[in-house]
């Protein structure tokens, strides 16, 4: 078992473990959508810069750029109900990466997600940049998104992820932190895995950026069909590999980018399509990390 930062090529390598999913599924969909609206950096939070919008813009960082400003409260007026809604007609769980400030700012919202039975998932207070915090600072970054969606949600997150890129102490923090499960800090593999964290197994699962509507963000030619092909393309791949080894394939979704209207309607055909196939499980990162650690202990 790898030590947590520590890098390693070869992984399950030519003998992946035969996982065996919820009802024998050959392939675990996991959906997750970022509600980080709110959080952004903000000059009237009193950062130091404006966050960048779906397009360049000539307006000064240190200025207010007020469609960038609109592009954000697109997601959390009205993106996020979008996407809510689907997964509600297709009567699919996701787990939500929340973070604690856009939690408090659109607790409807945070209430909505958990309501629905989706799992909210912590993100950060705000949406900042572990890896620029002292050990400290993260740990009280930590701290004050678990008491936000705590106190918004009503549940207490049990999963991480970081913006972008985990710091060297965030499993260590997370760990140390208590009532977590797993966290989601590596783009590695097409399964959970073990790693050690202070000298203990620690349940790390996945996440992916190709499979994300971020690659529509800023100036991208990637359009909606675009994004369909590639959910899809992914979604088949894998399921034609489940049938011998079964995988699991991660979605992420942003209420300002894939909540909008031609993006939200390119994941609804991908729902389409996955729940024309048999053995899928349809899964919350939750629920993923408490059956592999189940059935499948660091010791085997």
């Amino acid at each position: 078992m790898q030590r947590d930062n520590e890098r390693d090529f070869v992984g399950y390598g030519s003998r992946p473990p035969k996982v065996a999913w919820q009802n024998d599924a050959r392939l675990c969909v996991s959906l997750g959508v970022n509600l980080e609206e709110g959080s952004e950096y903000s000059l009237q939070d009193n950062d130091r810069r404006e966050m960048q919008g779906e397009v360049p813009s000539s307006v000064p960082a240190k200025a207010r750029d007020l469609y960038n400003e609109s592009f954000y409260e697109y997601g959390s007026r009205v993106g996020v109900w979008r996407l809510l809604d689907i997964l509600a007609e297709y009567e699919t769980p996701s787990t939500f990466y929340v973070c604690g400030l856009a939690a408090e700012r659109n607790p409807e919202a945070a209430k909505a997600i958990v309501a629905q039975g989706h799992e909210p998932c912590g993100h950060g207070y705000q949406w900042r940049e572990s890896h620029l915090m002292s050990r400290e600072e993260e740990r009280e970054d930590i701290r004050r998104c678990v008491q936000a969606i705590t106190a918004t949600t009503g549940v207490r997150p049990v999963g991480w992820l970081s913006r972008y890129s985990s710091s060297l102490n965030t499993r260590s923090l997370v760990q140390e932190e208590g009532g977590f499960l797993y966290d989601m800090g590596a783009f590695n593999d097409d399964l959970p895995y073990y790693v050690l964290v202070n000298e203990r197994p620690w349940l790390v699962i996945p996440y992916s950026l190709e499979l994300n509507d971020a690659r529509c963000w800023r100036g991208s030619m990637l359009d909606g069909p675009g994004l369909e092909d590639v959910f899809i393309s992914a979604f088949d791949r894998l399921y034609k590999e489940g049938a011998k080894n079964p995988k699991m394939v991660s979605i992420g979704l942003h209420c300002r980018i894939g909540g909008t209207a031609a993006r939200a309607r390119a994941f609804e055909r991908f729902l389409m399509h996955a729940k024309k196939h048999s053995g899928v499980w349809f899964a919350r990162r939750v629920d993923i990390a408490r059956w592999w650690m189940d059935r499948y202990p660091p010791e085997r």
